[in-house]
C-alpha cells in the first residue's frame, strides 16, 4: 500500500452514513476517497474528493468506478460482486474480500456457513418458494427471511399461523425457528491482512417493534464474564474462519437458557458500533480502516459507559427534515450528535444518532432515554 502523501486512492461502494463517518476519519489519513452511489445527493457527496452517481448493482458501472483505484471498501453490502473479482483478478484490492461479500449478500449461504463451521445458530430450512412454507415443519410462529436484499428489517416476515402463507415472501427465502431469548447482542472484530484480530467489547441491543431496526445499544454489556468471553470468541472464530480483512459486525442472540445463537452477519462498519466514536480509544471506523491498510489495530478498551440512540424519522412525516429537541438535549452534559446529512425524513429513516457517555451507567441510560424522548425529526 502506498504512503500516505494524498495518492492512496480509496474507493467506497456507497455513499450513506456509514461512508460518510468513514471518510471523517479517512481525511486524518490524507488518503484521496471516491465514493460511488446512486443517490445524487447521498450523505457522502460533500465529504469525499470525487462523487459519482450510479447503479452499485450494475456491472459495468462498479468496474469502471474501481479501475485504477488502490483499495475498494464498502459501506452497504448489495453491491455487484462479479465486478469486484474482475476488479481483484486486475491488481486492486477489495476489503472484504468479493468472496466474503457474496457469501453474507445471501442469508441462506450465510447459514450454512455457521453449520459447516460449528458456529451455533438458530434451526433454519431454506425454501425456494411461498409454497414450500406448507411442508416446512416448523411450529408457529417462525420467521421467514429472503435470502438476498433484506436489510435494516427489511426482508423479514412472521408466519404466526397458515393464514400468514398468502402474505409471505415469494422468492428464495430461509424459514427460521424464533428464538426466545433473554437480550440481543453484537460484537464487531477486526481483522487486518496480517491476521491481527481485535474485538470491541459486547453491546446490548433493543429493537424498534415495528421496523426491527436497532434503535437503542448499551456498551459495554455488563452480563457475566463467561457469556461475555463466549460471545467474544465466536466473533473471533467467524473472523478467523472468513479470512476476513476489516470490520465484521456479528449480531447475536444470548436465549432464557443461556445459550449464545449468532443471528447475521455484517462485513462493514455497523449500527452496532455507531457509539465507538466517542465511547472507545478507537472507533470502529479507524479500526476499518487500519485494517483494510493493513496497520496495526488499535486498542478497543471502552472509556466509559455509552448508550446510542438512533434518529429515526417520525411516523406520519416526510419532507424536508427539521429535528425538535436538539436545543434541550446539546444542555446535557456527554452527549454527542451525528447528523446524517439526509435533507429528507421518511417514517423511521436513519437521520442521524446521538451517543451518550456517562462514568455513571444508571445515569447514561436516563439520560439517553430523555434524548429519546425529547428529539424527534419532523417536517
Amino acid at each position: 500500500m502506498r504512503a500516505f502523501y494524498g495518492d492512496l486512492k480509496l474507493g467506497i461502494l456507497g455513499g450513506g452514513q456509514l461512508g460518510r463517518m468513514l471518510i471523517q476519519e479517512a481525511i486524518n489519513y490524507n488518503v484521496t476517497t471516491r465514493v460511488l452511489d446512486p443517490d445524487k445527493d447521498a450523505p457522502c457527496k460533500n465529504l469525499c474528493d470525487e462523487f459519482t452517481v450510479g447503479s452499485l448493482t450494475d456491472f459495468q458501472t462498479v468496474y469502471e468506478f474501481g479501475k485504477g483505484l488502490d483499495l475498494i471498501t464498502i459501506e452497504i453490502e448489495k453491491v455487484n460482486v462479479d465486478a469486484l473479482e474482475k476488479l481483484e483478478s486486475e491488481g486492486v484490492v477489495v476489503y472484504p474480500q468479493s468472496r466474503v461479500i457474496r457469501l453474507i449478500q445471501d442469508k441462506g449461504l450465510q447459514k450454512q456457513f455457521f453449520k459447516e463451521n460449528h458456529i451455533p445458530t438458530s434451526p433454519f430450512k431454506m425454501i425456494s418458494k411461498r409454497d414450500d412454507l406448507q411442508a416446512s415443519g416448523f411450529n408457529f410462529p417462525y420467521f421467514q427471511k429472503l435470502r438476498k436484499d433484506g436489510y435494516d428489517g427489511r426482508g423479514v416476515f412472521k408466519i404466526n399461523s397458515p393464514a400468514d402463507f398468502k402474505k409471505a415472501f415469494q422468492d428464495p427465502s430461509i424459514i427460521e425457528e424464533l428464538v426466545d431469548f433473554e437480550k440481543e447482542l453484537a460484537v464487531i472484530v477486526a481483522r487486518n491482512e496480517n491476521g491481527e484480530i481485535k474485538t470491541f467489547p459486547c453491546v446490548e441491543m433493543e429493537f424498534n417493534p415495528q421496523v426491527n431496526l436497532v434503535e437503542f445499544l448499551i456498551s459495554p454489556s455488563t452480563l457475566s464474564p463467561e457469556i461475555l468471553h463466549r460471545a467474544d470468541h465466536l466473533a473471533v472464530k467467524l473472523a478467523n474462519d472468513l479470512k476476513i480483512v476489516g470490520v465484521l459486525a456479528v449480531e447475536m442472540f444470548l436465549t432464557k437458557s443461556g445459550e449464545i445463537l449468532v443471528n447475521e452477519l455484517a462485513p462493514r462498519p455497523h449500527n452496532s458500533g455507531h457509539q465507538s466514536i466517542e465511547g472507545n480509544f478507537t472507533s470502529q471506523y479507524d479500526q476499518h480502516l487500519r485494517a483494510i491498510f493493513n496497520l496495526p489495530l488499535g486498542d478497543t478498551s471502552s472509556i466509559g459507559n455509552a448508550v446510542m440512540i438512533n434518529l429515526l424519522g417520525e411516523k406520519g412525516y416526510e419532507g424536508l427534515a427539521d429535528y425538535e429537541g436538539i436545543d434541550e438535549v446539546m444542555k446535557l452534559p456527554g452527549v454527542y450528535i451525528h447528523l446524517y446529512g439526509k435533507k429528507i425524513t421518511k417514517p423511521f429513516r436513519k437521520m442521524g444518532h446521538v451517543t451518550i457517555i456517562d462514568d455513571n451507567r444508571e445515569k447514561a441510560i436516563e439520560k439517553a432515554r430523555l434524548v429519546q424522548e425529547t428529539i424527534k425529526v419532523k417536517v
